[in-house]
């Protein structure tokens, strides 16, 4: 099953409508479960380089199956993956904004959240998957 731009819209207007109360303009990015991007959308003011990196933190976490701030743990200098970083033509993003969309325990899709720092970024990311959870339509 793959995330469908319906399901990718109802996630967006999430996470912007935690953006809107933080104050912090974003750019959302959903991709499917084979990395392509399904929609995406730009706040006014967002900055220009977050759209290029909401569709990397939406690929690498579904490329990795896990959220981008958990990869970045084991991607610093000495640990497991340091390096991965250069993965994909640089694709892969190692810090946090990023989260594998799962329904019944598999991953359909990923988003990516950008424009904030890694915390506001995350809890933008957070709301879209707290709509998920809650039974976004499919």
């Amino acid at each position: 099953m793959n995330s469908n731009l319906d399901l990718a819209l109802e996630l967006i207007v999430a996470a912007k409508k935690k953006a809107t109360e933080i104050g912090v303009p974003m750019v959302i990015a959903v991709v499917d479960a084979g990395g392509n991007l399904v929609a995406l959308q730009r706040m006014g003011q967002a900055l220009l380089v977050s759209i290029d990196i909401a569709i990397n933190k939406a690929y690498t976490a579904v490329a990795v199956k896990i959220p981008t701030h958990e990869l970045a743990k084991v991607a610093q200098p000495g640990q497991p993956l340091f390096g991965i970083h250069n993965a994909d033509g640089g694709r892969v993003v190692i810090f946090g904004g990023g989260f594998p969309l799962k329904l019944n325990n598999e991953i359909i899709g990923g988003i990516g959240v950008s424009g904030g720092s890694v915390e506001e970024d995350i809890q933008c990311a957070e709301a879209a998957l707290e709509r998920l959870a809650s039974g976004a339509k499919k």
